[in-house]
């Protein structure tokens, strides 16, 4: 019985050594500085398909060694079969799209509290331009609170600001 415990602690060794990481990782490859990468993953897209060592359910290419002439390796089935990024998160294009609506609607709604701002002046302009040009008399307070009556001159200057405000304001 004594025998049975050292009998269970090397058949476990010997499966835990059986494993090694490079056979636990699926890809091998060069990378650009000529380094080994073990990976369970594809490698990137720069990396050029001879400089793939293994690659699953295929047997380990040796790297080629100085001076040897390297045959083309065709490219994977997995490789192809990878989906292809369109490089666009989705989420980030969906809130660009909505602060582009909501700086389109901001932007309506102030052309429309302009449009109506304008459309008020316009209808006041032309209603003091109508009482200016009345001949009626006009009186306006001073500076010192007194009341003084408009002459021809200064209803002339008025008449002149509000034709201004009008053709301004009423042809947009």
């Amino acid at each position: 019985m004594d025998f049975k415990f050292p009998l269970i602690k090397l058949v476990l060794a010997i499966a835990c050594g059986s494993f090694s990481l490079s056979s636990l990782a699926q890809w091998q490859w060069l990378d650009k500085d000529g380094r080994k990468v073990f990976s369970d993953r594809a490698p990137p897209a720069d990396i050029a398909p001879k400089n793939i060592l293994t690659q699953p359910g295929a047997k380990v290419i040796a790297p080629p060694s100085i001076g040897e002439a390297v045959a083309p390796v065709s490219p994977s089935p997995v490789k192809a079969a990878a989906p292809r990024l369109s490089g666009k998160d989705a989420q980030l294009e969906a809130r660009k799209k909505q602060a582009e609506e909501e700086e389109n609607l901001k932007k309506k709604t102030e052309e429309e509290n302009l449009a109506k701002t304008r459309a008020d002046n316009c209808e006041r302009a032309i209603k003091a331009l109508t009482t200016v040009q009345s001949g009626a008399r006009i009186s306006l307070i001073n500076p010192k609170g007194e009341r003084e009556f408009m002459d021809d001159a200064g209803r002339a200057t008025e008449a002149k600001r509000l034709q201004g405000i009008a053709e301004s304001d009423c042809n947009k």
